[in-house]
């Protein structure tokens, strides 16, 4: 392995990404029966968890609202100086208070600890003094590990930032493995973009019953290959009696039947098939759908019902279409 590029700038980087990965470990090896009261008070939460933060604290506030609200989590961001000029009657009974500040003395904070105090709020703080205002205000104080901030004057809100929104994350993931929180649910919160595509259900993406390119076993290939040439998926699935997919038989398939000789259009659809073929369900994932045919290293898919009667058909091109690869 080469050695680092010897470099001011890279080692400052280096240097920096060192200290804040070890004030994580050290996170990670503080964490206590208090982790567990917060994520319990938040899982009971009625309301809103309400979110709050001055500077930097805030703008990681922010950062953790968002993901507590798109991890099912209602919850929103309150400047805590707005707080005091109006933006606290948006705080009411049934909402928690979770309330970051490394140092625990931020005066814009007052105001909103008293509010959660007259009104009962449960106020969980994120705080790195445990002697602080906030810290002793709290319900359950979370307390960040001792830890210099990376900047070479200490002074800059770095790793102590970095802690932060790391416990936020750990509050977030914890809420979502108590609740249950699913694939499903996360897209209910994530319509858009690639994550909503690859979140969408085969069912959203495939061609229904009506397109299906579909033979019984024993037509002959020659009028095998004209109904699988009538569709534009590149394959004819084979349909027993009874409802059931047997088989598909794709190009490859034509070809290997070529190669081994004989006469293909004389022979019936059900010897040139590949049988027990890889299928979905409506219900799968889209990104569950294109993995499998990155595994198997096909084109098309048929989607199946808990009987095995093909009920559509799901092409790559679908799933480019829409995003999802």
């Amino acid at each position: 392995m080469n050695a680092p590029i010897p470099h001011p700038d890279l080692d400052t980087a280096r240097r920096v990404l060192a200290l804040e990965s070890e004030a994580l470990t050290a996170l990670a090896d503080s964490l206590d029966d208090r982790f567990a009261q917060a994520v319990s008070v938040l899982a009971a939460t009625t309301g809103r968890v309400v979110v709050s933060g001055m500077g930097k604290s805030g703008h990681v506030a922010r950062k953790i609202a968002a993901t507590f609200a798109s991890t099912g989590t209602p919850a929103l961001f309150v400047h805590p100086a707005e707080a005091s000029h109006g933006d606290l009657g948006m705080i009411i009974p049934g909402d928690t208070v979770l309330a970051l500040s490394n140092s625990g003395e931020a005066p814009e904070l007052a105001d909103l600890i008293g509010h959660a105090k007259r009104f009962g709020l449960p106020l969980i703080g994120i705080t790195g003094r445990p002697g602080s205002t906030l810290a002793r205000a709290a319900d359950v104080p979370l307390l960040l590990p001792e830890a210099p901030e990376a900047c070479p004057m200490g002074l800059a809100p770095t790793t102590s930032t970095t802690m932060q929104i790391a416990l936020g994350d750990a509050l977030a993931v914890s809420l979502m493995n108590r609740r249950g929180f699913t694939a499903a649910d996360f897209r209910v919160f994530h319509p858009g973009g690639k994550l909503g595509a690859r979140l969408q259900r085969v069912r959203d993406l495939m061609h229904g019953e009506q397109e299906l390119p579909l033979a019984p076993p024993e037509t002959r290939m020659d009028a095998a290959i004209v109904a699988m040439t009538a569709r534009r998926f590149g394959c004819l699935g084979v349909q027993g009696a009874d409802g059931q997919l047997l088989g598909i038989i794709t190009d490859g398939d034509l070809r290997r039947s070529l190669e081994a000789g004989g006469t293909l259009l004389n022979r019936t659809a059900g010897e040139v098939m590949t049988r027990a073929p890889r299928t979905v369900r409506p219900d799968t994932l889209a990104a569950e759908a294109l993995h499998a045919m990155n595994t198997r290293a096909i084109t098309t898919l048929f989607v199946v019902d808990e009987a095995s009667r093909p009920v559509g058909i799901l092409h790559i091109h679908d799933l480019l279409r829409a995003g999802v690869a």
